[in-house]
């Protein structure tokens, strides 16, 4: 700590954004054909600390053929599972024992509290690194019992096999840019197909060290590559008749995009993609539980979190004492660098998105509504928000149907359980939503109605490896996680076998 309270930036930290980053394709550090760089900015000052190089088709070729050669090869399917899964195990402890580098290089980056990038950011993602290695030894196919009737007499052996897809383009957010792109290429690992990450734009820097660091661990040249680009180099990727699936995450109307560009080669996708999740609030709630739990749904990473809390449904007995407990919290709560462990809200990502989520605030204000918390801007040469807090907002307004995707709550009452799952139901997006009730029979009841791919119960956005994660309607298709998350970089082959 310094004498102002911000973490010291290690010196490998800083050794590594300071180089001439490139491009990390067949096991190496390479100079991209483009010629043109993309600069990387400290969100909580706005200063540029590196540049990475803005990939063009050609350099996305050039790693999606690593990639091939790499799967054809067998060089990583063809180890045993119990050999993935050490490789993958051993990156796992790479990961710990350089966790709070990748930590203050996700804060410098991304611009999160540097307590979430140690929890959240690295430490989760060692646990899902370690959970999902283990499923490299349980891939499984199934026997068939099948009913052939010709030729007359002859039997058949039918079974299913699990067999890895081949060549996988992992398009990575930047919300959680390190946790993220290991969600990608950790289970196409353990399926035993090659993987090509591209990472935003914004926040390269942890996916390209995380490159490094599973070369160390054993991966072999060309099984993980990484790229980094704007948008013509995600579009080229996604477009690549040599990848056989593409997993994305961001928002939906780039998902819509990625998806029908895989439509053209028939390559296989799943996309997680964009939430406006609701909160309800039952009338026997513990108002002091709910709150927490609302502002943690809501405010946690800045409100940049898919599957977050924007929406507050709370019963009008309630409501008063929700909302205004939201607003005192909001109210206090300390702005600052993500550097600063005792700072509550951070900066956000980039100036572009910092002028998104205004531009969402100045329209909530031009239809209106009524601030409780927030609604001015931060003087700052980061870019900041308030977090910010809407009471009594009428359902069609736009800060109710748009993902803000910042640190902004709308606070909205019911009068009987059915209206709040009418108004929880009434949007394009069916990612996340959350019940607050103790009466079991209540939230037994309302679970199944909920349009959600994930409902939790008294609290909000916790996930776990093994809990599949994906959205109903324009929130994405596909699972990950868990066995979720390997079926979807499998093919199926059934076997039959006349004998």
């Amino acid at each position: 700590m310094r004498n102002d309270g911000l973490v010291v930036v290690n010196n490998d930290v800083c050794s590594f954004i300071k180089r001439e980053l490139g491009i990390f394709v067949d096991g190496a550090w390479q100079s991209a054909h483009s010629p043109r760089r993309l600069d990387i900015f400290d969100p909580a000052s706005g200063e540029r600390i590196s540049s990475v190089p803005d990939a063009d088709v050609s350099d996305v070729d050039r790693a999606v053929r690593s990639a091939r050669a790499a799967f054809d090869a067998r060089v990583w399917s063809g180890l045993r599972p119990s050999e993935r899964e050490r490789i993958l195990l051993r990156l796992a402890d790479l990961l710990e024992a350089h966790g709070e580098d990748l930590a203050q290089m996700e804060t410098l980056n991304q611009g999160q509290s540097i307590n979430v990038a140690r929890a959240v950011g690295v430490g989760a993602t060692i646990e899902y690194v370690r959970y999902m290695a283990g499923w490299a030894t349980k891939i499984t196919g199934e026997t068939l019992d099948v009913s052939i009737p010709f030729p007359p007499g002859t039997k058949y052996t039918a079974f299913t096999r699990k067999e890895p897809i081949g060549v996988v383009a992992g398009i990575v957010p930047w919300n959680f840019p390190l946790m993220i792109a290991v969600w990608k290429l950790v289970p196409a690992l353990a399926a035993g197909c090659t993987v090509v990450i591209k990472p935003s734009a914004e926040t390269p820097l942890t996916a390209l060290r995380l490159a490094e660091l599973a070369l160390e661990a054993g991966v072999p040249p060309g099984v993980f590559n990484v790229i980094t680009g704007g948008p013509e180099c995600g579009a080229a990727l996604a477009a690549h008749p040599g990848v056989s699936k593409i997993s994305f995450t961001g928002s939906t109307p780039t998902g819509k995009l990625v998806g029908a560009a895989a439509v053209n080669n028939m390559t296989r996708f799943s996309l997680e993609l964009g939430g406006k999740n609701p909160a309800v609030m039952l009338a026997d709630i513990d108002v002091d539980q709910a709150v927490q739990g609302a502002i943690m749904g809501g405010f946690f990473n800045q409100g940049q979190v898919c599957a977050g809390a924007s929406r507050i449904y709370v019963h009008r007995s309630r409501y008063r004492q929700v909302a205004d407990g939201l607003a005192d919290i909001a109210n206090a709560m300390k702005l600052g660098p993500g550097l600063d462990p005792s700072a509550q809200i951070n900066a956000l990502v980039s100036a572009r998105h910092r002028d998104r989520v205004e531009d969402h605030i100045a329209r909530a204000h031009a239809e209106g509504l009524r601030f409780l918390a927030g609604g001015t801007p931060v003087m700052s040469r980061g870019y900041y928000v308030r977090p910010t807090v809407l009471a009594d907002v009428p359902p069609d307004a736009s800060i109710v149907r748009d993902e803000v995707f910042g640190p902004v709550l709308a606070v909205i009452p019911f009068d009987d359980p059915a209206e709040a799952i009418r108004l929880a139901n009434d949007s394009p997006y069916g990612l996340a939503a959350s019940l607050w009730s103790n009466d079991l029979t209540a939230v037994m009841n309302l679970i199944p109605r909920l349009e959600a791919g994930t409902v939790w119960v008294n609290c909000h956005v916790p996930l776990d490896p093994g809990m599949p994660f994906g959205g109903y309607k324009q929130s994405g298709i596909g699972r990950e996680f868990g066995k979720y998350a390997i079926e979807g970089f499998t093919e199926t082959k059934s076997v039959c076998i006349a004998h």
